[in-house]
């Protein structure tokens, strides 16, 4: 017999009895008609309007193309799955099917096949999660802020986190590490334009001025991941940081005082140093400006 939805959730246990391994495969299931479990309403019309973003998504991109190709579909079709949306004070709140709904807002559609639930919001949160980690739908980071949340606010061990999404434990460790990358360099990854593989490599550097500036390069230079693999590796040694740390916009100063001086000139960010060839030429460094006393 199904256990009812909605009665709370001290232990955890609930949802996973109800779910199981694979929270895609029965929300499928009961969106289609195929599972019957209590608490869980027959399809019926919700206006959009009424309707508010899950609280708890934790996909903040959606891709703009995939979206579009949706809506021309349910255009022309309409919704053929309905929804999963819960009561809330006023209206409700979405628990699945966040692509679908705003792909009918695209359409112009005022209203939207649903079936309501019982649940509360911690299995809300959780369902939520499942779902975008289960389909892959989610950036690494989006990734890492969902598995986060979940041992924050579900009280979950990384070691219950594993196994509740199928993944290892070092999966779960090394996703959650990307938490304490750069602000900076999440956006990279979020824009899609770092990977994983390259973030997780930063993550070797000591401080984070180096991860940014890494970061940048192997974006600029378009760095494969071996690569910058290698580059991280050779950080420690002073001639590589002092080449990265380098800043460009001193070059333009450089050239117009060994113009000036008609001598090698380096400018640094605390620090200007002239090189001369003896004492003659030190006199005429110091005569073109004007440093040199009168005799």
């Amino acid at each position: 017999m199904a256990k009812r939805l909605g009665k709370g959730l001290s232990d955890l246990e609930g949802l996973s009895a109800i779910f199981g391994s694979d929270v895609n495969e029965v929300l499928e299931d009961i969106q289609n008609g195929n599972k019957k479990i209590d608490g869980v309403s027959d399809t019926t019309k919700i206006s959009l309007k009424d309707i508010k973003a899950n609280p708890y998504q934790p996909r903040t991109t959606f891709d703009e193309k995939s979206l579009n190709e949706l809506k021309e579909s349910i255009t022309l079709h309409g919704v053929f799955t309905p929804i999963l949306v819960k009561k809330a004070v006023k209206g409700y709140e979405l628990v699945a099917g966040e692509r679908r709904l705003r792909a009918s807002k695209l359409a112009g559609l005022k209203e939207i096949p649903a079936m309501i639930v019982e649940f509360d919001d911690t299995q809300m949160m959780e369902v939520a999660l499942l779902e975008n980690i289960q389909r892959e739908d989610l950036n690494v980071i989006e990734e890492a802020r969902a598995l986060s949340n979940m041992i924050n606010k579900l009280s979950y061990t990384q070691e219950e986190l594993s196994k509740r999404i199928g993944k290892s434990r070092e999966y779960v460790a090394n996703t959650l590490r990307l938490l304490k990358l750069p602000q900076t360099i999440q956006n990279f990854v979020v824009n899609k334009q770092l990977s994983m593989g390259h973030v997780r490599t930063l993550l070797a550097l000591t401080s984070e001025e180096d991860m940014i500036l890494v970061a940048k390069k192997a974006i600029q230079e378009k760095l494969s991941v071996r690569a910058l693999e290698a580059f991280v590796k050779q950080m420690n040694t002073p001639t590589v940081k002092k080449a990265i740390e380098k800043d460009s916009s001193y070059d333009s100063v450089e050239h117009l005082m060994q113009q000036k001086l008609q001598t090698k000139v380096k400018v640094e960010s605390t620090k200007i140093t002239i090189t001369y060839n003896g004492t003659q030429d030190l006199n005429r460094i110091l005569e073109l400006i004007d440093c040199l006393e009168e005799e």
